[in-house]
């Protein structure tokens, strides 16, 4: 396995994790210690395809990739695909927001967590809450199921209440089955 690395316009392929570090050990901006040394050498062993970065200051990374490629052009024409990226993912797998969309008319569990306002009563002000509200219900898509859910929080909780999108980490459904 070798790994990719990139600075701004300065960029190596390296074909052992020593040479990382003493690549990275040649550009002035990037303090290395032992942590970030220790880091990078579990990131290589690790069986982790994603790639990396690395906070140099605020808003400024480099980059480590892990690659099957021998040459650093092999890599940018990206012939050295890795096979995991490369399969189609299982529907278990599948993010989110792929099967948002997916028809698939049934039943449907909803699981949002969002801010809602409530009434403080011994100080007569209002504060946010993290409430989690769970329902299961007929629809066609995640996307329904979500929209159904968050228009019967509207007309039952104040207004200001914060509800998040469907596409983020605060809504979560699963089909549970067909309609009979």
């Amino acid at each position: 396995m070798n790994l990719y690395l990139r600075y701004f316009d300065k960029e190596v392929l390296v074909y052992s994790v020593d040479e990382a570090i003493y690549f990275l050990r040649s550009i002035e901006d990037i303090e290395m210690n032992s942590l970030l040394e220790a880091d990078i050498r579990e990131y290589a062993a690790s069986d982790i395809y994603y790639p990396k970065r690395y906070k140099v200051h605020p808003r400024v990374y480099f980059i480590i990739i892990k690659t099957d490629a021998n040459t650093l052009q092999d890599f940018k024409d990206k012939k050295a695909v890795h096979e995991g990226t490369a399969a189609q993912p299982s529907s278990k797998n599948t993010p989110t927001l792929m099967r948002l969309n997916e028809i698939n008319d049934g039943w449907y569990e909803g699981i949002v967590d969002f801010k809602r306002v409530l009434l403080i009563p011994g100080t007569g002000k209002f504060q946010y809450r993290d409430t989690q509200f769970v329902a299961r219900l007929k629809a066609i898509s995640g996307l329904e199921c979500y929209e159904r859910m968050i228009d019967y929080l509207r007309d039952r909780v104040d207004d200001r209440s914060q509800f998040p999108s469907p596409k983020g980490k605060n809504f979560k459904f699963r089909y549970l089955g067909k309609c009979k």
